[in-house]
């Protein structure tokens, strides 16, 4: 039996790595910036079959530091930041309690296609409530996504109020659960990632806005390139242990970046000028609310960090502004031009008067 159980640990399916990836720059960068900072909003990656859409995100997960969690908590509580805490561990660190920790990797969750409410919010034990005094919560997909990742494949397939359950939660940070006059709340503060395929079908322009970013992946045409990512899958599949081996040095490097970047996001920078030509950029455009200017905000200064400045420059902006707006924008069928070059264009013209 234990030979076992030392065979499973062994066979576990190993996770393509991320810098092993090639092309698909535009996915990559908003993935790494939403886990630099969560509070972009999350990312919605739309593209043809077979790009990698799948792997890409499954293996930024691979990528990442391993968080600090109060042991054996139901939602990934902190030990000491009170907003990613339940309120259990918040009573008891108030009553001076000393909390057991352990370190787990970040959390990656899938949401399948057939998931109902209670599956994705939790439940409440009313039998036992009701006849034993006892508030017993079964918890759901959300609060095993506190503090990591989120990701719904063919999120355009799902439907609308799950969608809008999930990005009410992943706005505030917050799930509550509420079952015959008992409440019960948890942290949910994750990245949300979904990814889907236009032809079948879109997202409600409501529920596409509430994504941070919105990312557009196309099928390589260069035959080089091709070739380039079957002979990295190809080698992947006949030895991943070597392909992971490889990638070692470019993977700890990437993390150690990344590690960096979250600790400097807090002091990042930015100029007065720059804001109001963000918001001339998204008034210009037409763009409803203020979700756009926000957004943008918070992704150059993420971007910023990540390259290790102090100051977010306006070709930080030129990186992250495409990404940001490109979903925000009203759609018009007789407009010749697609949505991110006439992002493009107005950004151009606005920060022309700079050197880019």
């Amino acid at each position: 039996m234990n030979s076992t159980i030392k065979e499973n640990k062994e066979t576990i399916r190993p996770v393509f790595p991320f810098t092993a990836i090639v092309g698909q720059e535009e996915m990559k960068l908003a993935l790494i910036l939403n886990v630099i900072d969560p509070k972009i909003g999350g990312v919605m990656i739309m593209g043809d079959r077979g790009t990698g859409k799948s792997t890409t995100i499954r293996a930024i997960a691979d990528l990442l530091p391993k968080i600090e969690v109060v042991k054996d908590d139901l939602f990934n509580s902190h030990p000491s930041n009170v907003d990613l805490m339940s309120d259990e561990n918040k009573k008891a660190l108030h009553d001076g309690t000393n909390l057991t920790t352990s370190y787990i990797n970040v959390p990656m969750i899938d949401l399948p296609l057939g998931a109902t409410e209670d599956r994705v919010c939790g439940t409440i034990d009313i039998e036992k409530a009701l006849t034993e005094g006892i508030k017993t919560f079964e918890p759901g997909l959300l609060a095993k996504a506190n503090r990591g990742i989120l990701y719904v494949d063919e999120v355009n397939l799902l439907d609308d109020h799950l969608v809008d359950i999930l990005l009410d939660s992943a706005a505030s940070g917050w799930n509550t659960v509420e079952r015959e006059g008992i409440s019960i709340r948890h942290p949910a503060r994750f990245v949300l990632v979904g990814s889907g395929n236009p032809e079948e079908g879109e997202l409600r322009p409501q529920l596409l806005d509430r994504f941070g970013m919105h990312a557009e992946i196309r099928t390589v045409k260069d035959p080089e390139l091709r070739v380039q990512i079957v002979e990295q899958r190809t080698n992947f599949d006949q030895n991943p242990k070597q392909c992971i081996k490889d990638c070692q040095k470019t993977q700890s490097d990437l993390k150690q970046k990344i590690e960096e970047a979250q600790l400097l996001l807090s002091s990042i920078t930015i100029d007065y000028d720059l804001r109001i030509k963000i918001s001339q950029v998204c008034g210009e455009l037409d763009v409803d609310g203020l979700r756009g200017d926000i957004v943008t905000n918070r992704a150059a200064k993420a971007y910023a960090a990540f390259n290790g400045q102090q100051a977010v420059k306006s070709s930080d902006i030129s990186k992250v502004i495409t990404l940001c707006l490109r979903h925000r924008l009203r759609k018009d069928p007789l407009e010749t031009i697609n949505s991110g070059e006439k992002v493009k264009k107005v950004f151009n013209r606005i920060f022309e008067a700079e050197e880019i």
